[in-house]
């Protein structure tokens, strides 16, 4: 059975969570597939709040095994105490399962997150300082510790012995930093987290395989977004991994073959946080308007992020990097309450006109949005769930962001929680 891969379109934070889990129960496995504790997702459901980091949205069905894939970096501390949450919530976490080839962050990978941000000042890129970036880096320099080191007790030790030599002459020497020491990452990995984390891990290369042979529904989760990309993003304002279509082949383990559908999620407007060009930004009333109605601020640090009318360009992009079957559409009703609506259809530099992204970021960061204005519907579409009691103008709305993207556009959500959507495509 082929699977199928969610990815954000934008910047993050267009409401993957909702439609993941949307998807997911029609699913038997449920495979986060890159990124850490740096990508926050909300889901309600029967009015109950479940902000999830690392755990897979698939977790709240009883019939998904929610997974974490080797292309994860994982914070056991977070995983152990996410667990936690959910189970005081009545969640069963036991079905969870930890690639043995997914990366640990460590103290280190943090305090050297959080004190090279503060040195770069003005330049800063914007990181969560939760470690995700000296983690990956360590993977790339192969001096990485992985879940599956905590097996081994004595290989952990050795391993941590030799890396941490290198990271504690950086904090000293560099960041005039106290060391991290040895003993109290070894009690709280080894003695603590690791009776907790043991029975969830597992060689979920073979668990997914073994699924899609036994003509089982896989779904690929990916967190951050495609323009937060390591290598197609607004670089370097990027994550550290790559949350594009094709990073869910190599951090669930599978080749591209078994994948036959890709849906991209895509907020009705356009928000990010932290540093980075942004086009569309908006900085008058209407971009408050949409932080307040749309409750734009970060799931994980709480930041307000930056808001702007929604990017045809970027989407287009989105199409192509990812094989996009389908887009989903999330927060139409937050903008209910305007009078007209703005799409970016193309960008203008200097007298030239660009439909498609600019590769060099340089024209990226000067570009003049193009803009096509739309009347706005002046209606609570909170309760809608059927296309024919859609207004005529959201409707439009929907229909002209299909033909700018070239794909169509199945799902739209109209709230927060997990019924209020509807289906578009015909």
């Amino acid at each position: 059975m082929p699977a199928t891969v969610v990815v954000g379109t934008q910047w993050g934070d267009e409401g993957k969570g909702k439609f993941t889990d949307l998807v997911a129960k029609e699913m038997q496995l449920v495979v986060r597939y890159q990124g850490g504790h740096n990508a926050g997702h909300t889901l309600v459901v029967d009015g109950e709040t479940f902000a999830l980091q690392l755990v897979p949205s698939g977790i709240l069905y009883d019939h998904i095994t929610p997974v974490i894939g080797n292309g994860v970096v994982v914070d056991p501390r977070v995983l152990i105490a996410e667990m936690d949450t959910l189970a005081a919530k009545g969640v069963d976490t036991s079905r969870l399962r930890v690639s043995g080839n997914a990366h640990l962050i460590l103290p280190y990978h943090q305090e050297i997150d959080k004190v090279s941000e503060r040195y770069l000042g003005r330049n800063k890129i914007g990181t969560t300082k939760r470690g995700i970036g000296p983690a990956y880096a360590d993977k790339a320099a192969r001096v990485g510790l992985r879940v599956q080191d905590l097996l081994d007790p004595k290989i952990f030790t050795e391993k941590l012995q030799v890396v941490l030599k290198e990271k504690n002459a950086l904090l000293a020497k560099v960041y005039n930093q106290l060391p991290v020491d040895l003993d109290s990452i070894l009690a709280e990995y080894l003695d603590v987290c690791r009776p907790r984390i043991e029975p969830l891990i597992a060689d979920t290369v073979n668990l997914v395989h073994d699924a899609l042979e036994a003509g089982q529904q896989v779904l690929l989760e990916g967190a951050q977004a495609t323009f937060l990309d390591l290598d197609h993003g607004t670089y370097p304002y990027v994550t550290s991994s790559n949350p594009v279509a094709g990073g869910a082949c190599v951090g669930a383990g599978i080749g591209p073959r078994h994948i036959d559908r890709v849906i991209g999620i895509a907020k009705a407007y356009v928000t990010r946080v932290g540093a980075g060009p942004f086009p569309t930004e908006l900085f008058d009333e209407i971009g408050d308007h949409l932080v307040d109605v749309g409750h734009e601020y970060g799931t994980n640090t709480g930041r307000r992020r930056r808001t702007g009318w929604f990017d045809a360009v970027m989407l287009r992009h989105a199409v192509r990097l990812n094989s996009l079957s389908e887009v989903a559409l999330t927060k139409l009703d937050v903008l209910d309450d305007l009078d007209t609506v703005k799409v970016c259809v193309a960008y203008e530099l200097d007298g030239e006109r660009f439909t498609h992204l600019p590769y060099h970021q340089s024209v990226v960061h000067k570009v003049t949005p193009i803009y096509e204005e739309l009347p706005g519907w002046k209606t609570d579409l909170s309760g809608i769930t059927e296309r024919k009691d859609l207004p005529r103008q959201a409707e439009d709305y929907i229909a002209f962001l299909e033909a700018q993207l070239g794909v169509p556009i199945g799902l739209v959500g109209v709230g927060p929680g997990r019924e209020q959507f509807l289906h578009f495509a015909a």
